[in-house]
C-alpha cells in the first residue's frame, strides 16, 4: 500500500469520525478514479463513523448538559433533537448522520435520553452500515458521471 494511500484512508477515518459527508463522497470520487479501493472506504467510514457517535453518546452521558451550557449556539438543535427522540427514538438513531445540522449534538442529546446502551449501540451500526456504503456510493457515482461527461480523462 503507498503512502498516499495511507493518507487517504486515515483522511477518511478522522473526516467521518468528526463529521463525514464531505470527505466520504470525495473518498467514493478517489475510489472510482482508482486512488483508493471503494470496499476499504467503506469499511472505514463504518467503523470511524460509529466510534465516532459511540463516543458523542457516551460525552452526552457523562458530560452532556456541561457541553450544551458551554456551546448555547446548540441548544435549539438540541431541542429539535429532544423533540423527535421523544416520538422517533429508533428512527433517530438511525437517521441521525444523515441529518445536516444536527450531525455533532444529535448524537450528545440521545447519549442523554434513556435509550438503553445495547438498543444504542446496534442501531448505531445499522446506521453506520446504511451510510458508509450509501455516501462513498454516490461519490463513486459521482466519479463515474464526471468520468462519463468528460471524456478527456481530465
Amino acid at each position: 500500500m503507498r503512502l498516499a494511500e495511507i493518507d487517504g484512508y486515515l483522511a477518511v477515518a478522522v473526516g467521518t469520525l468528526l463529521e463525514g459527508e464531505t470527505i466520504l463522497l470525495m473518498a467514493g470520487f478517489a475510489a472510482h478514479r482508482g486512488y483508493l479501493d471503494l470496499w476499504k472506504v467503506i469499511l472505514v467510514a463504518f467503523v470511524a463513523s460509529f466510534l465516532g457517535d459511540q463516543f458523542y453518546f457516551f460525552l452526552g452521558q457523562r458530560y452532556g448538559d456541561r457541553i450544551l451550557a458551554r456551546f448555547p449556539s446548540w441548544k435549539p438543535r438540541a431541542k429539535k433533537v429532544q423533540a423527535l427522540l421523544q416520538n422517533y427514538d429508533t428512527v433517530l438513531v438511525l437517521a441521525i448522520r444523515f441529518l445536516y445540522g444536527v450531525r455533532t449534538v444529535g448524537p450528545i442529546v440521545i447519549g442523554m435520553s434513556r435509550v438503553p446502551l445495547f438498543r444504542l449501540v446496534t442501531l448505531n451500526a445499522i446506521g453506520a452500515a446504511i451510510w458508509a456504503p450509501l455516501i462513498a456510493g454516490a461519490g463513486y457515482l459521482l466519479g463515474n458521471t464526471y468520468t462519463r461527461a468528460c471524456p478527456c480523462r481530465c
